[in-house]
């Protein structure tokens, strides 16, 4: 029996509009259909830029304090329902309704953040009579926005990854166009409710949902659009690169994150951290440790500590308190996972605990003795997977990490500062967590990768840096 759902409308340029092509939108955990949104066709995004056009004069001429407003009454009114916006992150997406409670509530401070930065969007005095014969000019730049940008976001942090690109764009005078991901668009355009009730003006803001094969190219390709912001995967990333032509682009893309534990860390701060880090919304994360090199001296016991505290994570209903670790976003990702893990087995690798999959839930599983051909030990596993390595010492440690063709971010747990301050020298990462898994950020923070992890940097400041141009202004005086 099909479940009958009202259905939810797009946001285009403001308005919410029902199409009667729609997309089914489905609970990971049971294949149960939730909802239904628009599939937008190639004619709505057109329209949509063309309404964006508009939209980016409009932001272009807002104040910094009705910027600043709007976007803390929007923060306000997802922190007033923040119930409904945790239950929807977790019913069409794979974390637990723990880990959606956290992304709500940093939603709630991206959004913050960015309506304080955009008080802090300034320029600088240039001497001009720093050269010969300019004793009569004196000018300046400042930043002005760069008109509409095309945001492409992913499914794993389906609300507060839209509002890295929303609050920023807002806050520095853009209009937005936001296409995501096709099995979460509900956070998104819950996003756009808080805005609306926000009072962003019209055209400034939209939320199109469809098929990116319709409607991705058109937002990809279109003149009119004059920056990209793109999270996802390594080879969509490419793709739109290629695509996009003379705009801006900036791409947050894949990684395979590496781990140093020391044999001075903290084992059971090391242990904690790393499993947490390994495990979150079912590893599907782009921090998400992948790789861990321990000192060949306590290989042991963190292999026991690791493999048990991760057998003591409770694998079930996203709707759970009790729950760690829920299923992943559609089945056929759980297959993908169970395939790179069964490769790496069928080759030598040996596991520890987990490598089992029921439809699409895959229990959190440890490998160590992974040979360097399996495809698991070079690319991105986006799963609850961990590698376990032994190694002589930190130079080797710091090699093997920066082995793979990702650099996104790292940790390594020493109490050494000579042995931090090397590696935070020679690894080849956007960032560098000590005594902490790759898996930290605070939404303030650059954040970015080297390497095919990415290009530019996001975090409120960075990607408003990106969204802006100087623009310099020259006087020339009269004697």
């Amino acid at each position: 029996m099909t479940t009958q759902v009202a259905g939810q409308k797009m946001f285009l340029a403001g308005k919410w509009v029902h199409r009667d092509r729609t997309i089914e939108v489905r609970d990971p955990q049971d294949n149960r259909m939730i909802d239904t949104v628009p599939a937008a066709s190639r004619e709505d995004m057109l329209a949509c830029i063309e309404h964006a056009k508009e939209g980016a004069k409009i932001a272009a001429a807002m104040p910094v304090y009705e910027r600043m407003a709007v976007i803390h009454k929007a923060a306000d009114y997802i922190e007033a329902n923040k119930e409904k916006y945790a239950l929807t992150i977790a019913k069409e997406g794979s974390k637990t309704i723990r880990e959606a409670a956290k992304e709500t509530e940093r939603c709630i401070q991206t959004l913050r953040i960015s309506a304080e930065e955009a008080r802090r969007i300034q320029g600088e005095t240039i001497p001009f009579d720093q050269m010969e014969g300019n004793n009569n000019r004196v000018g300046y730049y400042q930043r002005f926005p760069i008109g509409i940008i095309g945001a492409i976001t992913p499914f794993n942090d389906p609300l507060n990854l839209v509002a890295h690109k929303v609050g920023p764009a807002i806050a520095s005078g853009n209009a937005i166009i936001v296409k995501p991901a096709t099995v979460t668009p509900l956070s998104a355009l819950l996003l756009a409710e808080a805005f609306a009730h926000g009072g962003l003006p019209t055209k400034v803001l939209s939320v199109i949902t469809g098929h990116g094969s319709e409607i991705g190219d058109v937002l990809v390709t279109h003149p009119a659009i004059r920056m990209i912001s793109f999270t996802g995967g390594v080879e969509a990333g490419e793709e739109i690169v290629r695509k996009a032509g003379l705009k801006k682009v900036s791409m947050e893309l894949g990684s395979n994150s590496p781990v140093i534990v020391l044999e001075d860390a903290d084992l059971h701060d090391a242990v904690e951290s790393t499993v947490s880090g390994a495990y979150w919304a079912a590893g599907q994360n782009c921090l998400s440790v992948q790789r861990i090199y321990v000192q060949q001296s306590i290989m042991s016991d963190f292999e026991r500590s690791f493999v048990k505290r991760t057998k003591q994570y409770i694998v079930g209903d996203k709707l759970s308190e009790l729950t760690d670790i829920g299923p992943l976003i559609t089945e056929k990702e759980a297959i993908r996972v169970e395939s790179l893990v069964n490769e790496a087995v069928d080759k030598g690798a040996e596991l520890l605990t987990g490598g089992k999959r029921n439809q699409a839930f895959y229990s959190p599983t440890v490998l160590k003795n992974i040979p360097d051909d399996s495809t698991i030990a070079k690319e991105e596993i986006f799963g609850p997977v961990v590698l376990l390595y032994a190694v002589a010492d930190v130079d080797e440690a710091i090699d093997k990490s920066n082995e793979v063709s990702y650099g996104l971010q790292a940790g390594i747990f020493t109490k050494n500062i000579d042995k931090a301050q090397k590696a935070i020298a020679r690894m080849d990462v956007g960032g560098i967590m000590i005594n902490d898994s790759s898996d930290y950020r605070i939404d303030a923070m650059p954040f970015g990768g080297v390497k095919k992890s990415g290009l530019g940097r996001e975090g409120i400041k960075f990607a408003i840096q990106e969204m802006t141009e100087p623009k310099v202004v020259c006087y020339k005086l009269s004697n």
